[in-house]
């Protein structure tokens, strides 16, 4: 679900693989996790396989989840203030980002984003860590997407902005109150 050059750090991230009409009920799920990674060359590492009932898979299914990423932006000038850009907690209008507008519909959606941390790692790179409601786009949030996301880390830092590494460091399947950290 992430873009191919995003990390999935942490725990990792909950999935279920579901199969319809199998022919062989009986499966040596540790063979088949074994097989996965083999094929993936190291690329992936997977946890012990569970078999579960019906309702845990509609849980998994339709059930989002809200993550915390790590960012490094690279700003274009010094900001004047980290501390609006440090502060933020709240909603953000993101109208479908460029990249993805040829294959998703083009919508304004309202996601949460909260700030959990912002420093400074050299000269124009920061580090940013933010809470995000699912399906929220990072990294236009980052950018401000030309003005397809407001407000963006870019407007809150008045400087152009943008994303260089993004990875998930968490995904909060357990509550945990909006902007909390981790």
């Amino acid at each position: 679900r992430e873009d191919i050059d995003v990390l999935m750090l942490g725990q990792g991230r909950p999935f279920v693989y579901e199969v319809v009409g199998a022919r062989a009920l009986e499966v040596d799920l540790e063979a088949l996790r074994r097989e996965i990674e083999q094929r993936a060359e190291g690329a992936i590492e997977l946890a012990p396989f569970v078999a579960v009932d019906k309702r845990r898979v509609a849980y998994w299914k339709q059930t989002n989840f809200e993550k915390v990423y790590r960012a490094e932006v690279v700003v274009e000038q010094e900001p004047a203030s980290l501390d609006l850009a440090r502060a933020f907690t709240g909603p953000v209008v993101q109208r479908t980002p460029q990249r993805v507008s040829h294959r998703r519909a083009d919508l304004d959606r309202e996601r949460t984003v909260a700030v959990q941390s912002l420093s400074r790692l050299s000269d124009l790179r920061y580090e940013v860590r933010v809470q995000c409601q699912h399906g929220t786009y990072v990294k236009e949030w980052i950018s401000g997407d030309e003005g397809r996301t407001t407000p963006s880390l870019a407007s809150l830092l008045g400087v152009p902005a943008r994303c260089d590494v993004l990875d998930v460091e968490e995904i909060l399947t357990g509550a945990q109150p909006f902007g909390s950290g981790v």
